[in-house]
């Protein structure tokens, strides 16, 4: 299974933190390939900018490989997916990772149960 993980999702497994389930941690580890995208180190360095999120940017995109995952970049075709997807979610990080999820197609292991209704895709965890 090919994952890509929400925002919330990366730094709880980054924290090991009790919010990550166990079935949440068992699909990482035994995923083929887990993305982290672009959009989560963006989201996360305007939060930190703004004071919600107290976590170093830097260390986020290096744990990215060091804990096995890959980089999921934004792409003309990700952007262009947004356009399309139904007015559910108006938060401008969740709604390029639903698009990019479904461009790619990835799973997406999220805790946001309103991503639900995009598509199956979209897994809570």
């Amino acid at each position: 299974m090919r994952i890509l993980l929400d925002t919330h999702i990366y730094l709880w497994w980054l924290q090991d933190s009790s919010q990550l389930s166990k079935s949440a941690r068992q699909k990482i580890l035994s995923a083929t390939e887990v993305y982290v995208s672009s959009v989560s180190i963006w989201e996360a360095s305007i939060k930190v900018g703004i004071g919600k999120l107290d976590v170093d940017i830097d260390v986020l995109v290096e744990e990215i490989v060091k804990n096995g995952f890959q980089e999921l970049p934004v792409t003309a075709a990700h952007a262009a997916k947004v356009r399309h997807l139904p007015d559910i979610h108006r938060d401008p990080f969740d709604r390029m990772l639903v698009a990019q999820a479904l461009c790619e197609p990835l799973q997406f292991l999220t805790a946001d149960g309103m991503l639900s209704d995009y598509s199956e895709l979209v897994e809570l965890v």
